[in-house]
């Protein structure tokens, strides 16, 4: 279990990869560029890949294929062993880079914020008292893909996530990277498999990435603050296990839904 603050340089940064990490199968990093800045060209032999805006706006292009302008949260899907290169806009960007090892390869999906907004099954609000939360979901059913999914989840004010807790290690290994929270505002994060002797149990900030490689995951805003984070999974076994919303809850809350079964 881990966590940390990934550092926010200009270009391309890997932060997580498995032979860094307790993870099996997901990648992260970012690509940051200001407007004046080269573009940033790279391939992914072997892994595919998802953008996520995170702020400003960028140009992709999938070379010998097609190309796409991102703005805020929205997404790019990239099959593997493709030659991809990021322009920077007027306004510079901010990509989450999501990836893991695939066998097939999968078709170019570009996914717009705003399309995601008008599917239920894609954006809804769930959670009952004081977990009250919007989850969108970005790189989902909605994207034919090997293991990766991907999507933003903000809270209302001093309200929890993730709960009632869950978990869903035999399928899948999770990231959070908490976004948008300008200060003074932070959460409180938990990891655990016994809530006696939990493994994580830390504040978190804008820019702050925690690992689940396994156990139950809630969170919760301060007071006053709401809590935001992009969430990115990968899936254990390719295709099979990806799948979104299929959780254990912790069995002394299973008699709450887990509220996220509006997407399934």
């Amino acid at each position: 279990m881990s966590s940390g603050r990934p550092p926010e340089k200009k270009g391309r940064t890997n932060w997580l990869a498995p032979d860094s990490s307790p993870l099996q199968h997901l990648h992260y990093g970012r690509i940051i560029l200001d407007p004046s800045d080269q573009p940033v060209r790279f391939n992914n032999p072997l892994i595919e890949t998802g953008l996520v805006c995170l702020s400003g706006k960028a140009d992709i292009e999938i070379v010998g294929a097609s190309s796409f302008a991102l703005s805020l949260y929205d997404a790019l899907y990239v099959p593997r062993d493709s030659e991809i290169v990021v322009t920077s806009s007027s306004e510079g960007c901010d990509l989450a880079e999501i990836s893991a090892p695939v066998e097939q390869r999968y078709p170019v999906r570009f996914v717009s914020f705003e399309t995601v907004r008008q599917d239920p099954a894609l954006h809804f609000h769930t959670g009952g008292e004081a977990a009250k939360r919007e989850l969108n979901i970005l790189i989902g059913k909605n994207v034919e893909a090997g293991r990766i999914m991907a999507g933003v989840t903000f809270s209302q004010p001093g309200n929890w996530t993730s709960w009632p807790p869950h978990e869903h290690a035999e399928m899948l290994e999770e990231a959070y990277l908490y976004i948008d929270m300008p200060a003074p505002a932070f959460g409180i994060q938990l990891v655990y498999a016994d809530t006696e002797s939990p493994e994580l149990i830390s504040v978190v900030r804008e820019g702050d990435c925690v690992l689940m490689p396994k156990g139950y995951h809630p969170n919760v805003a301060a007071p006053g603050g709401s809590i935001k984070f992009l969430w990115m999974m990968a899936a254990r076994r390719e295709v099979v296990d990806r799948q979104f919303g299929v959780v254990n809850v912790q069995p002394e809350f299973a008699s709450q839904p887990s509220g996220l079964q509006l997407a399934r």
